[in-house]
């Protein structure tokens, strides 16, 4: 339990630099929202239109102390402001709009990269010298060597319009209903999350092997690992309960940050494939200097590694006994 306080302590106080400086930084930058969405009217806005926008966005003439509270307020009772580029939609909603297929597109990806990446590390540990542990990783590192928009771009020109295996762009076919009850939508978007998905876990499946194996090597190496084959237990519970498992905790942790920063989307991913999550979102954002999505977008990608940080901490005490004794 007391581990637990230190970490919740610890969370509440990243939460609340990262609201803090989330305050600050676009009072820091020249303009403001109000001066963005007036330039966009070419002048048809009334000028006495901008100070009631300043306000609406939490920059009218009170002191920045007080500006600082009532922003506090507003972010705990889950208010980001308006967008701009998206005027005069709320940024919860904006939000709202993207953050399931961002979710979707980013777990998706982040679960069968890991747990595939994980088990061909082990093999190839466990197997030394053999296909999984010299052809593999060299393979997997090498197509992970590639940028995102050059891999997605491939396969986009490749399987999409070389071919036309499957769709060129958006996250369903355009003129199905969003209605996850019909079988047709959920096909559709299985259909479109492929090229995106595989994207990402080509990319970065060669890291995963690449940790899980070198972590196994090391735990193999260990005196308890000795003990179990000398006490004649089967190869299959030596390799998964006690060498996996001991060397899974390193990747328990990267796969945590991961976990985290799924929400901020893979941007350059939803960009080629013009898939509406927030990544795409949040590019429109700042070509559109869209202060309030920016600022919502990125407390959304904070809070979301700190509550993945805090599973993973969840989890640590599950997997390693050694963490209840702190």
């Amino acid at each position: 339990m007391a581990y637990l306080a230190r970490r919740l302590a610890f969370y509440a106080l990243a939460a609340w630099a990262s609201i803090t400086l989330n305050f600050f930084l676009p009072r820091l930058m020249p303009g403001d929202p109000a001066s963005a969405i007036f330039a966009r009217f070419q002048g048809r806005m009334d000028p006495s239109a901008i100070d009631a926008m300043r306000k609406s966005y939490g920059l009218s003439d009170e002191s920045l102390v007080r500006q600082y509270f009532t922003y506090l307020s507003a972010v705990l009772h889950g208010n980001f402001g308006t967008s701009i580029a998206f005027f005069p939609s709320p940024v919860t909603d904006v939000i709202r709009q993207g953050l399931g297929w961002t979710v979707l597109l980013g777990l998706v990806s982040v679960i069968i990269s890991f747990a595939l990446g994980s088990v061909l590390g082990i093999l190839g540990a466990w197997k030394r010298a053999g296909f999984s542990d010299n052809v593999l990783p060299p393979l997997l590192i090498f197509a992970g060597s590639f940028p995102y928009f050059w891999l997605a771009s491939f396969l986009l020109f490749m399987l999409g319009f070389q071919y036309n295996v499957f769709p060129l762009r958006h996250a369903y076919t355009d003129g199905l209903q969003q209605n996850w009850a019909d079988p047709e939508f959920y096909k559709s978007v299985l259909y479109h999350l492929v090229l995106p998905a595989t994207t990402i876990i080509l990319v970065t499946i060669g890291g995963w092997m690449l940790g899980m194996r070198n972590a196994m090597i090391s735990v193999l190496s260990e005196d308890y690992m000795t003990m179990a084959e000398a006490k004649g237990l089967p190869q299959r519970r030596i390799m998964f309960n006690y060498a996996a498992r001991n060397a899974l905790l390193p990747n328990i942790t990267a796969f945590g940050m991961a976990l985290g920063f799924v929400i901020s989307g893979a941007l350059l991913t939803e960009t080629v494939f013009s898939y509406p999550g927030l990544g795409w979102q949040l590019i429109t954002a700042v070509r559109q200097l869209d202060y309030p999505l920016m600022q919502g977008i990125f407390l959304m990608i904070t809070f979301a590694v700190l509550g993945a940080n805090f599973i993973v901490d969840l989890l640590y005490l599950r997997l390693d006994p050694r963490v209840r004794a702190t």
